[in-house]
């Protein structure tokens, strides 16, 4: 049974909600109501989009109509940019809950004289009006503070936008462009202080490391409320601004389940003692050729041939290669591909970061309803980009599919000229899986074999044998452990040893059935003679029988012999012999 995840606290009503994933998680609950929000970054880094998509949410959903003022680019050009993340921009348009404000500067502009804002307000303060507008978002408000002679007109002017949006009880955002060091860091010089007078500062920034585009965003203020002041990677998608958020310390979002789910191998099964746990992440090390992608073959299998809708995301192969390599070895994956049941995704489609990955991964699961879910290798995240930012996508990886139910296996290739001993995920992702299976070498007799042991297995009772892991036509299966003089045996020397131990124990048989066959032989022998000699002793006891009756009846009939023939001759009776009294 699965555990109901626990209640979600109340949003705080004090806090405007961007509607943005986890951008909401780090400020906790949204951005301050009633107040400014200052969003600076470089080119490309997603301002205009952020906050776009935070007057488009607050519309829909929060029944707050929004006004956006372009000082960049025109209205048309953002709303066909926008167009690609299906956010019904016209209806909003065609309903009055969302404004487009064109405020650009003629490029040929002259200024003559004092130039400020108040005309551009006062235009917006009608809107504000008409719509009943509760989001304001100033796009590239630095555009136009560039046209002014010092800085002193600069500050006045922000001064002036910042008094009329708090006078309006208007949460708004400013957009302006970050210069500085290439972490974004700083905004430019202008701008500076506004950093100081908003009541929200959020930097945007836009990177290349090792040669893969990395994105990051940071909150670096938030009066009178608790946020998360690290740096979180972000993406952006089909869906918008997507913010990779840590899971918070103490969520408890997590399905937990008792139920087994088979690994497709059965004798696996057995080792795990009777499975992986549904909603479990297990991980598969090993170096190449160890058989990682097998074993997630099976385990893909299995699920759809339990009706689970499950997805296969394959870093080093076209799905079709990955179903007819898994063919060889008796784990055919075509007819559940032809169902629907199975996905085969080649993530050697998709470019760009592991975030890229990660988020392109999830929608493509969630679109699939996934149940079971596959990815062969994860260890290729570790080349996009840095690997401290790949482990941290490998973790809400786990702590997404934990949160949706979803039990992931995941292979992992070791380098393989490493050492060849048990080692732990480039990711550093061992310690996070639930089950940890590694796979391995045995090189013996001029062989490699493959040995595969379960190095952990959270909450299950499990083997601790080293198993040799044979593949063939007909499918996957694990030999049992066989040791000689201490030593595991695997592949020839297993074979031959068991042969060899196997024609001796027919020897050690035929040379017991041929005693036994003596020795019946031989008890048949004694039987015959025993049964000689008792009849030669009964025979024997006859005769002495005999004997003694005709003895005895001899006597008897001398006796009354002499008894007749005394009393034919008259003679007297016998006297006692002499001496008797």
């Amino acid at each position: 049974m699965l555990q109901a995840p626990v209640s979600i606290p109340q949003p705080d009503a004090s806090k405007a909600r961007s509607g943005i994933t986890g951008l909401d998680e780090m400020t906790g609950g949204g951005l301050p109501r009633g107040r400014t929000t200052l969003l600076a970054g470089g080119p490309g880094s997603g301002k205009t989009v952020v906050s776009l998509q935070f007057l488009v949410n607050g519309a829909r959903h929060c029944k707050e109509p929004g006004i956006f003022v372009a000082f960049e680019e025109s209205s048309q050009r953002i709303a066909a940019n926008a167009q690609g993340f299906g956010w019904g921009i016209d209806e909003l348009q065609k309903n009055n809950e969302l404004y487009f404000l064109d405020a650009q500067p003629a490029p040929d502009l002259v200024l003559s004289g004092n130039f400020d804002l108040s005309g551009m307000l006062a235009v917006l303060d009608g809107q504000v009006k008409a719509l009943k507008a509760k989001r304001v978002v100033v796009d590239a408000l630095d555009i136009v503070l560039a046209l002014l002679p010092d800085p002193m007109s600069k500050r006045r002017e922000i001064y002036r936008l910042h008094d009329w949006l708090l006078a309006n009880g208007l949460t708004a955002i400013i957009t302006a462009k970050a210069g500085g060091d290439a972490t974004g860091a700083m905004v430019e010089q202008s701008l500076g202080f506004m950093q100081f007078m908003v009541d929200c500062s959020i930097l945007l920034n836009h990177g290349v490391v090792l040669g893969v585009s990395q994105r990051n965003i940071r909150i670096q203020k938030y009066r009178g409320a608790v946020f998360d002041e690290n740096e979180s990677p972000f993406l952006i998608s089909k869906n918008g601004f997507e913010v990779a958020v840590a899971r918070t310390m103490g969520r408890l979002d997590a399905l937990v389940s008792n139920e087994r789910v088979s690994s497709g191998v059965e004798r696996l099964d057995t080792m795990l003692g009777g499975g992986y746990y549904r909603g479990a992440s297990v991980l598969i090390t090993g170096f190449p050729g160890t058989a990682k992608t097998t074993l997630s073959g099976a385990f893909a299998e299995a699920a759809c041939q339990r009706g689970e809708r499950t997805m296969f995301v394959s870093f080093d192969s076209d799905g079709s290669e990955v179903v007819r390599n898994l063919n060889s070895v008796g784990i055919r994956l075509e007819p559940y591909v032809k169902s629907g049941v199975l996905r085969m995704i080649s993530a050697r489609t998709i470019t760009g970061s592991a975030e890229t990955y990660l988020g392109r991964i999830k929608a493509l699961a969630e679109e699939h309803q996934t149940r079971c879910l596959v990815i062969d290798p994860v260890s290729t995240l570790s080349k996009s980009g840095n690997e401290l930012t790949a482990h941290n996508v490998a973790e809400r990886l786990i702590d997404w599919c934990k949160g949706a139910g979803t039990t992931l296996v995941c292979s992992s290739l070791l380098d393989e000229m490493a050492s060849q001993s048990e080692g732990g995920s480039p990711l550093q992702i061992s310690t996070l899986a639930d089950t940890w299976i590694h796979l391995n070498y045995l090189v013996q007799g001029g062989e490699r074999n493959r040995g595969m042991s379960i190095i952990k297995s959270r909450g299950t009772s499990h083997s601790n044998q080293v198993r040799e892991l044979i593949l063939s036509d007909k499918g996957v299966t694990l030999a049992d452990t066989y040791t000689a003089g201490g030593e595991v045996l695997m592949g020839t020397m297993r074979w031959e040893k068991e042969s060899a131990e196997r024609v001796a124990a027919e020897v050690a048989e035929a040379a017991a059935r041929l005693k036994k066959v003596r020795l019946d032989a031989e008890e048949a022998e004694l039987e015959v003679r025993v049964k000689s000699l008792q009849s030669e002793l009964i025979a024997k006891q006859a005769e002495k029988a005999l004997l003694a009756s005709t003895t005895e009846g001899r006597a008897r009939e001398l006796t009354r012999g002499r008894s007749e023939m005394a009393e034919l001759r008259g003679a007297d009776a016998a006297q006692p012999p002499s001496g008797a009294a």
